[in-house]
């Protein structure tokens, strides 16, 4: 496994501004980035509302692009850094995908797959909180926004 020249918080920075695009565009703000050998090689937001359809998650689309990037439907020694913790679908989805590490920001109480125990592939290890207040305000922001 290569070794980090950059931190996460600079790359959970970049789902951070994907996040930030689903938020001006009325999404739910999710952002996610693949990185492999300290390079962003895939970036996604969410975009439910944009395709009509609710597997449009940030981590899905992320997925797809790097497995189009990388031309193999696995994504070892990848590292998928997300601005909050996957559902079930993803982290499904994540597992098949065979990624390295998953790296997320705020918990998903309500519809974070870590409630139904653990969903991703073995081998795959975890990271989480990183950039978690950033995240959490940026969610909390929109929702009232919606509210009123």
């Amino acid at each position: 496994m290569t070794l980090s020249v950059f931190s996460d918080a600079h790359f959970m920075r970049e789902a951070l501004k994907e996040a930030q695009k689903a938020a001006e565009t009325g999404e739910v703000p999710v952002g996610a980035v693949v990185v492999s050998n300290n390079r962003v090689i895939a970036r996604a937001h969410n975009q439910t509302e944009l395709l009509n359809d609710v597997t449009a998650h940030a981590e899905m689309l992320a997925v797809t692009a790097a497995a189009n990037f990388l031309g193999s439907k696995f994504l070892e020694e990848c590292t998928l850094y997300v601005t909050l913790e996957p559902c079930p679908m993803c982290a499904g989805a994540l597992n098949l995908a065979h990624l390295t590490n998953v790296v997320w920001a705020a918990n998903d109480e309500k519809r974070g797959f870590s409630q139904y125990g653990d969903l991703l592939h073995p081998k795959t290890a975890i990271r989480t909180g990183v950039m978690a207040a950033e995240s959490a305000k940026l969610l909390t922001d929109f929702f009232r926004q919606r509210r009123k």
